[in-house]
């Protein structure tokens, strides 16, 4: 097991919950409901591979007090728009963290992978982002 890329995954996960922090702020109805559901899985992925990185002996990567944000957030379409870049930052770490996973690992990360790719989906859907879609989720 790669610790690195698991910590790599957990810096994505905090900076993640940072920013659906910030996004909830400018959105009502369904789309806060999915901000807050979306904010719960990545706190779960957080404790589930902090978890892994303590057992494997590793370092806790510390959340930091505030993160830059990709996209100034304004307005509900720019928290959208928020939404779908934290999305794609996570899927590109858990990305990242598979090639040095194995077993149970492995399918932590390509759980979280999965579950980012189709999180960045629902947030294209609902801001009207086109493609819904991308080939290579998370990369850069």
């Amino acid at each position: 097991m790669s610790v690195e890329a698991l910590s790599a995954a957990l810096a994505a996960e905090h900076a993640a919950i940072f920013g659906y922090g910030v996004a909830g702020a400018y959105l009502t109805g369904e789309a806060r409901n999915l901000a807050r559901q979306a904010e719960a899985e990545h706190r779960d992925r957080r404790d589930a591979v902090s978890v892994r990185i303590e057992a494997a002996g590793g370092q806790l990567v510390a959340a930091a007090p505030a993160y830059s944000l990709p996209v100034p957030v304004t307005d509900a379409a720019s928290a959208m728009r928020l939404a779908v870049e934290l999305e794609e930052a996570t899927a590109g770490a858990w990305r990242e963290a598979l090639e040095g996973t194995a077993d149970d690992d492995r399918r932590l990360a390509l759980d979280a992978f999965i579950a980012s790719a189709v999180m960045a989906t629902r947030w294209r859907e609902a801001a009207n982002i086109t493609p819904l879609t991308l080939t290579y989720p998370g990369a850069s």
